[in-house]
């Protein structure tokens, strides 16, 4: 028989923060038996053998599930403006939950909708989806670090380690069909599906997920993060900043000037080497701030962090980035709104099929647009001579130019692309298909098919003439977004006729 903790009944609740609180109270009560059980383990105290053995340790993650007997909803005319909060029909609906000091304000807000849409019960309880044992310690315990081979080995057979047939993507994919008798999903992700991505983020960014913000720009050079690192330690010297703290790799935090330390600051360290994607906080209290990532070079960086990101739930992300300009009107330096997306980086295709289109968000696209011309002080049909809306083609092959028989830049030319780089479209089809509002603003720094290529002296003088200016555009688009306020940005067209309640 699993050694449990004492079993929490299910309970109904018709306030959000009761419910919260039931899940807390249910999440913190069944880590801290995995972490106790953990530190007898590894003490060689817990027993092994006689009637008081133990065989199984096992704790599990709490749920939260509601039940509608009508497709009709309390508030409609009111709550017809969010394209979430509300379950698709009636029926049985439920998903596991984790986290909740992390993800407290997003739970509330979801619960505070269901109940506000529906008019029904919350039920909160436990599970029978087992914690793994390494998602139940806090980032700074190590406690199964002085095991042997051996002792680690044994792990196995006496606590639930990450099973990856619980954290696959079907309900984002839309390939999720539940059992009969099952519960539809309430929300995109599952338990164990954020904690694996909570530990990733940690080990690509160098960086823990409490200090994400909701709105992420990405990019693929360095010189934009050094400039973000700029203007980051600039607003931290500035005692009128709207941002609290700055954040990098190694939780390395800065407080704005008059802000004393928090508890944890002093455990940040600069890491020895940056890690494979670094990310950098310009963080709010409200976590509307910013986050910057640089994800280097490839789609498949590109599909990988934000396949982490998504758990996080954010309002919008963004690339900022280089790209080749297809046409030979195109000067280095001007700017290219994609409004569209050519997928050759073969990254996606089997959870997003190509003929799935890709359409641009209106929100996202005013925004950049104006931050581009509060930015550069160019408005009206001015701002054509600097900015081109069209189509991105994103490729996985970084030398397709010498392809033989010229077969991409026929393809390109076809799709009617402005703009080729590696990364764009990743980013984009990953935001629809984890229903987050995305953008691209990409900046040409070379044209092959015109014989301009990139060559040490030019790249030097276009780096230091757009890479401030590029970044200032990103960062005014985001204070657009906030300020418009996220029930505006949140689009239908992210999301299906059969979706989940969670934002």
């Amino acid at each position: 028989m699993p050694y449990l903790p004492p079993f929490i009944a299910p309970t109904r609740f018709t306030q959000a923060d009761a419910a919260l609180a039931q899940v807390q109270r249910i999440y913190q009560q069944q880590v801290e038996h995995l972490r106790e059980a953990m530190r007898q383990f590894v003490a060689d105290t817990l027993p092994q053998a006689g009637a008081t053995a133990i065989r199984r340790v096992r704790g599990c993650y709490p749920f939260v599930r509601v039940h509608t007997d009508t497709v009709s909803r309390v508030k409609a005319q009111e709550m017809s403006r969010l394209s979430y909060g509300f379950v698709a029909g009636p029926g049985k609906f439920e998903t596991t939950l984790t986290r909740p000091d992390l993800y407290d304000r997003y739970y509330l807000a979801q619960f505070q909708l269901l109940l506000q849409n529906h008019g029904i019960e919350l039920e909160v309880g436990t599970s029978a989806q087992p914690i793994p044992v390494h998602f139940a310690f806090a980032e700074h315990d190590h406690v199964e670090g002085s095991l042997s081979a051996e002792r680690r080995q044994l792990m196995r057979d006496v606590f639930d380690l990450p099973d990856l047939a619980a954290m696959d993507d079907g309900i984002a994919n839309g390939t999720h069909s539940p059992k009969p008798g099952e519960p539809q999903p309430l929300s995109l992700f599952t338990a164990p599906r954020v904690d694996y991505s909570l530990q990733r983020l940690r080990h690509y960014t160098g960086t823990a997920p409490e200090h994400f913000q909701n709105f992420v720009l990405f990019t693929n050079y360095q010189f934009y993060i050094d400039e973000f690192v700029r203007l980051g330690h600039e607003a931290m010297a500035d005692g009128t900043s709207d941002y609290d703290a700055f954040v990098e790799p190694g939780n390395l935090v800065t407080r704005r000037a008059g802000l004393a330390a928090e508890p944890g600051d002093e455990r940040g360290a600069a890491p020895l080497r940056l890690p494979q994607m670094p990310a950098y906080h310009l963080v709010r209290g409200d976590r509307s701030g910013i986050t910057m990532v640089n994800i280097g070079v490839g789609p498949a960086n590109a599909k990988n962090i934000t396949d982490h990101i998504a758990v996080l739930r954010p309002h919008a992300w963004i690339m900022l980035g280089h790209c080749a300009g297809l046409r030979n009107s195109q000067q280095l330096g001007d700017y290219v709104l994609a409004h569209g997306y050519v997928r050759e980086d073969h990254v996606l295709d089997e959870e997003l099929p190509l003929w799935v289109p890709i359409p641009a968000l209106a929100e996202i696209q005013v925004a950049i647009e104006k931050a581009v011309a509060d930015v550069t002080q160019v408005s009206g049909p001015d701002l054509k001579r600097i900015m081109r809306t069209g189509t991105v083609a994103s490729t996985d092959n970084r030398n397709w130019e010498l392809l033989p028989d010229n077969t991409p830049q026929r393809r390109f030319s076809q799709s009617r692309a402005v703009a080729l780089d590696m990364e764009s479209a990743t980013i984009a089809a990953n935001g629809f298909r984890f229903r987050v509002p995305y953008g691209t603003l990409l900046c040409v720094s070379d044209k092959p098919l015109h014989g301009e290529i990139k060559l040490p002296g030019m790249a030097n003088h276009f780096y230091r003439e757009r890479v401030d200016q590029h970044l200032r555009i990103g960062i005014r688009a985001i204070e657009l977004l906030r300020t418009q306020g996220i029930g505006q940005l949140h689009s239908r067209k992210l999301r299906s006729f059969a979706e989940v309640a969670f934002q």
